[in-house]
């Protein structure tokens, strides 16, 4: 398994994110809170961490839910999988949203998210008339069928 080096600043008192076991691919991330924060039905609101990265060129981090917030909690992330560019500095703030119908509060040190780097390539449009043809044509959404 490749590794790279990523440069971090902590400000918070809680450890690095890390990963949970030897095969995860997302690193657990928590909250830097002041106080808690009990979010209501529905309600979102932007966590802070208190982490900041320097990615390499060539490479984004992912921000992902936690599958055990959302499958016990209702508690997922407004856009998932967010995106930090190699070229953001500022802090790292994890959008939360509440999808229960219950309220819940997060505190501080709270695993609310994980964190996934990946290597990425830029794209180079080539306009043309026409694309090649499939099998699969233009069939969009339920093209295949029902079940």
């Amino acid at each position: 398994m490749e590794r790279i080096k990523v440069k971090i600043i902590n400000d918070s008192s809680h450890p690095l994110p890390a990963y949970e076991t030897h095969s995860s691919a997302g690193m657990d991330v928590r909250a830097k809170l002041d106080a808690p924060i009990t979010l209501k039905p529905l309600e979102r609101a932007l966590i802070p961490t208190g982490l900041r990265i320097q990615l390499p060129q060539g490479y984004e981090c992912q921000v992902r839910p936690r599958s055990g917030l959302a499958l016990k909690h209702g508690i997922s992330l407004v856009n998932t999988p967010g995106t930090i560019d190699a070229d953001y500095r500022g802090e790292i703030g994890i959008i939360v949203i509440n999808l229960s119908n219950e309220p819940y509060t997060i505190t501080d040190g709270e695993r609310i998210a994980q964190l996934v780097v990946k290597e990425y390539v830029h794209v180079a449009w080539e306009p043309v008339e026409r694309l090649d043809e499939t099998v699969r044509g233009d069939g969009a959404f339920g093209h295949t069928g029902v079940n």
